[in-house]
């Protein structure tokens, strides 16, 4: 597989990718609708790319990393889109987390140009795109896979092929229902704890270590008890990622109780202005109702 690597998307998450992607010596061209986000690229050694089809003319692969299910779709098949300039033979990696359903919509349409797609949405929020240790879950022909797995193992610490296209939006969505039922229960226990008397950090300490520790629990419990809610992954993007496990369960006839509720959760903080910070703030839910602060 060529060097050659198109990178539309270039956020929070897609930026410092990509910027991983030069540092393995790739070549890349990149396009965002944002200006300030290329020329930091470009910056860093890429080539600013006129369009989604220009950067899809001049590449072997191409990856995307948007925010949800229409903005994929406008970046394919929009004006100007990549697939006005696919190649044929060109692999199509998508990582954003979006419905599974469209993901598949979208593989179907490629076929015709004899573009393969993977879909490969990540878990591990900025910190895991900075350092390159990012779980990356992937959907797709096992052929395209192994053609590309070299450049998303320079993106991950953890790339594993599940199934054909759709399974890896499927596998990130019930990774997001359980990272939000985690934090959930998480902020449930901690207000408990403080209304309680007891010292949440203690609480923490103790807990960590057994049957309840885990990932999320270590990584989001400092920052709560920091009063740190600067975003790692937006309360605004959790809201999207289990909006479309909604959807996606109710085409497939499978019970999204969880996801519902802390969906509620979540659009109570919205409604507060809160969206922009980061999934561990979804404890203010719980200290709103108890009057309380965990700190």
């Amino acid at each position: 597989m060529g060097k050659k690597i198109g990178f539309v998307g270039l956020g929070i998450m897609g930026k410092p990718m990509a910027i991983n992607l030069l540092k393995a010596d790739y070549e890349l061209v990149v396009y965002d609708i944002v200006k300030e986000n290329i020329d930091a690229l470009v910056s860093s050694g890429a080539t600013e790319g006129a369009s989604c089809k220009n950067v899809a003319e001049q590449s072997d692969v191409v990856i995307t990393m948007l925010p949800n299910s229409p903005h994929v779709k406008e970046v394919v098949f929009g004006n100007e889109g990549l697939s006005e300039g696919f190649k044929k033979h060109t692999i199509y990696i998508d990582m954003s987390s979006i419905d599974p359903m469209v993901s598949i919509e979208i593989s179907d349409k490629l076929k015709e140009q004899h573009v393969a797609m993977l879909d490969a949405p990540v878990s591990g929020g900025e910190p895991k795109a900075i350092d390159g240790s990012l779980a990356i879950m992937v959907g797709g022909p096992s052929d395209a896979f192994e053609q590309v797995k070299p450049i998303l193992d320079v993106m991950g610490a953890s790339v594993t092929l599940i199934g054909k296209v759709g399974s890896g939006n499927i596998a990130k969505l019930s990774n997001q229902i359980m990272v939000a039922a985690n934090i959930a229960g998480m902020s449930e226990a901690m207000v408990l704890a403080k209304k309680a008397g007891v010292d949440p950090k203690k609480v923490y300490e103790a807990v960590r270590g057994g049957l309840a520790g885990s990932t999320v629990l270590d990584a989001k419990m400092p920052k709560i008890l920091d009063r740190d809610f600067k975003p790692g992954f937006r309360i605004e993007l959790h809201i999207k990622d289990l909006g479309n496990v909604v959807d996606a369960a109710h085409k497939l006839g499978s019970p999204a109780l969880l996801s519902s509720l802390i969906i509620e959760m979540m659009e109570n903080l919205r409604s507060k202005g809160k969206q922009g910070d980061d999934h561990s703030g979804l404890i203010q839910f719980y200290e709103d109702l108890s009057q309380t602060i965990v700190r």
